[in-house]
């Protein structure tokens, strides 16, 4: 916490009788002065453009109130005033106290300085109003510095919002309240803002306007100050409506005068002594709540506790602000100025996406995208093949003609001039080919899916890999699905090959056929035995079937039909195992191929290609990462410089 020695904060107060010889500004605005600076430094980098919320002194009061009246006898300069809003932008006034008797002012705004005086202020402060907001008589939430340098005046800095009003007058907006609430909710809102709330004496304080928008952000008032004007012209009940505080005035109230026509400011502080002194109503009410003198010190003090509070917060804020704009700049890709750069980077881009594919596609590794359970390729290529098999044994189980039907069928046909005790192969070939057909479709639209699949992996892990290079990610998005749709026509066509071969020829050295068809054959004795007993039978390997209808056909024959289906059962399950594994090692085979070398060489010539620019389209920053770069590095610019104005408050402090 910033230690500041304010010393007595009452002094000066208590013998208001002597208000007339105290200057607005106190003996410790030498402390004070540094912590201005370091904010209006911060103001005028505009860090609040970060996120970074600044103390402020926010002067708010309903149209006529008497805020310009309070905001003169505070600064000793006029202000414009007139009918209807006189302030159509939020006017930032920052307050020195000035050794020089001549003082000097000037207003800042639209990246300009432009030097003014007494005399001229208030024109010059109307020019810059119109240049901001126009001629007509809406508002702008653009701000207007105005500095003024000037010997007695208190160290502050305040903004001066416009008046609240509720009904247009002619040449404003239909939505004129909503505009002008609109902008003092953005300055009243923070937590660092200290709320100076004009009331007129004249009203009831819970029928203001400005108490309303203050108590919707500062419930308990616990930073709102409240400076109640026009005293003079409606003394009756004030005391009692500052003591009550029906309102929840945290920081307490302030009564002042008004100053009245053509009376110097001199004059005026005068004659605000003496009406709280010796008014019959009036000189009740406490000396150390009435008089501009209490309110400037009151408000020195305030700000000066809020500038010491909230500094070491300022700070963390910037650092912490800071810290994630350069780790964001550094996610961005390398800038690249050469050709040579733009080489190294491509290199990277290819090299990295091959090392992260290899992980996902191959290895099963998912460190880098543990949460995306897509990114998982090597567990999502098994539950598809897993599927795939599935698929295979579902659309093979029989729901077509009754059982050994088609057997005898085609045992039937396939009779010649041969030895009885002797299975025809063309017969077995006729069934196996027939079953082939069946599910010849479900190897290739699995195929497919899987590249489909393998497809969408590595488009996102190349597209991951080359953010910010749109010129590259094109170039490298076509060649990688090319590639990739070659390969999955070469697939396809592979397993159309593998199906044909199943169609073409019954073989297989897999002993565990014959071990099935002996075990099978074992139910034949009995089959033959309980077919005249039972309409139904549970034959291993088929399940339940129907038998009544078999009765019919010659004991041979049956037997023949019966071996040939136990050897189609027996043998199907080889098929369908070589199904699914030789899909399963092409797969593996090609997607080792596409990692090993394919996909860099066709993104290379793709690039490199008639078409494709050469590596100089590397050069070209995508437009988006250029205008973050852009964003970052003046963000960046702007906090290192509010560090560096912080920190050298900060070693003063310490």
């Amino acid at each position: 916490m910033v230690s500041l020695d304010l010393g007595n904060h009452n002094g000066g107060v208590a013998e208001f009788t002597q208000a007339t010889s105290v200057p607005l500004y106190v003996t410790y605005n030498d402390r004070i002065r540094p912590l201005l600076d370091t904010v209006d430094k911060l103001r005028e980098l505009k860090v609040m453009e970060e996120g970074i919320e600044l103390p402020t002194i926010v002067v708010v009061g309903d149209q006529s109130s008497g805020k310009s009246s309070v905001l003169e006898s505070l600064a000793g300069i006029s202000l414009p005033r007139g009918n209807g809003i006189c302030t159509r932008v939020p006017l930032i006034m920052r307050l020195q106290q000035h050794s020089s008797p001549e003082p000097e002012l000037h207003l800042e705004y639209n990246n300009q300085v432009v030097h003014t005086d007494e005399v001229h202020v208030t024109q010059d402060i109307e020019d810059a109003t119109i240049e901001i907001a126009g001629d007509s008589k809406g508002i702008s939430n653009s701000p207007l510095t105005l500095v003024v340098k000037k010997k007695g005046v208190p160290d502050l800095t305040m903004v001066d919002l416009p008046g609240i009003t509720r009904v247009p007058v002619r040449g404003q907006p239909e939505d004129i309240y909503e505009q002008v609430s609109e902008i003092i909710m953005e300055y009243i809102t923070p937590k660092e803002s200290i709320i100076l709330n004009v009331l007129s004496a004249t009203v009831d304080f819970p029928t203001c306007e400005s108490i309303r928008m203050s108590q919707r952000v500062d419930k308990f008032g616990e930073r709102t100050l409240a400076v109640v004007t026009k005293a003079d012209q409606a003394p009756e009940g004030l005391l009692e409506k500052v003591t009550a505080d029906d309102v929840n005035i945290g920081l307490g109230y302030v009564c002042v005068r008004n100053r009245i026509g053509e009376e110097s400011y001199e004059q005026a502080r005068k004659e605000e002594a003496r009406l709280f002194e010796s008014h019959h109503l009036l000189s009740r009410i406490n000396k150390s709540i009435v008089g501009i003198p209490v309110l400037a010190q009151k408000l020195v003090q305030i700000q000066a506790t809020s500038l010491a509070n909230c500094l070491p917060g300022i700070v963390k804020k910037i650092n912490d602000k800071l810290s994630v704009n350069v780790s964001e700049l550094n996610k961005l890709p390398k800038h690249l100025a050469n050709e040579a750069d733009a080489m190294t980077a491509f290199m990277h881009i290819l090299g990295s996406t091959r090392e992260s594919l290899k992980k996902t596609l191959i290895r099963g590794e998912f460190d880098e995208y543990p949460d995306e359970k897509e990114m998982h390729g090597t567990a999502r290529m098994a539950d598809l093949l897993n599927n795939y098999s599935k698929d295979l044994h579902q659309r093979s189980k029989d729901v077509g003609e009754k059982f050994l039907m088609e057997e005898i069928k085609v045992l039937e046909e396939a009779k010649g001039i041969e030895l009885p005790n002797f299975l025809p192969r063309t017969a077995f070939l006729s069934i196996l080919q027939r079953r082939v057909k069946e599910i010849s479709d479900i190897p290739v639209d699995y195929v497919e899916t899987l590249w489909y699949y393998i497809e969408a992996v590595v488009v996102f892990v190349l597209m991951n890999h080359s953010t910010g290079y749109p010129q590259l990610q094109s170039c490298a998005k076509r060649a990688a699905q090319n590639l990739i749709a070659k390969m999955k026509d070469q697939s396809v066509d592979r397993v159309m090959e593998m199906v044909e071969m199943e169609k073409l020829a019954d073989y297989t050295c897999n002993p565990e056929y014959m071990s099935k068809w002996s075990k099978l054959m074992e139910q034949q004795p009995s089959f033959k035995q309980n077919l005249w007993y039972n309409d139904k039978l549970e034959i291993e390997g088929v399940g339940e079937v129907e038998v009544e209808h078999l009765r019919e056909y010659n004991t041979a024959l049956l037997e023949k039909a019966f071996d040939m289906r136990m050897r189609i059962t027996a043998y199907w399950e080889t098929v369908l195992q070589r199904l699914v594994d030789n899909l399963a090692l092409h797969l593996v085979f090609c997607v080792q191929k596409l990692m090993n070398g394919e996909m860099e060489k066709e993104i290379v010539i793709e690039l490199m290609g008639p078409n494709g620019a050469g590596i100089e389209r590397l050069l070209e920053e995508s437009p988006s990462v250029f205008t973050k770069r852009e964003r970052l590095n003046l963000s960046i610019k702007k906090l290192r410089e509010s560090k560096e104005v912080v920190g050298k408050i900060i070693d003063r402090m310490d």
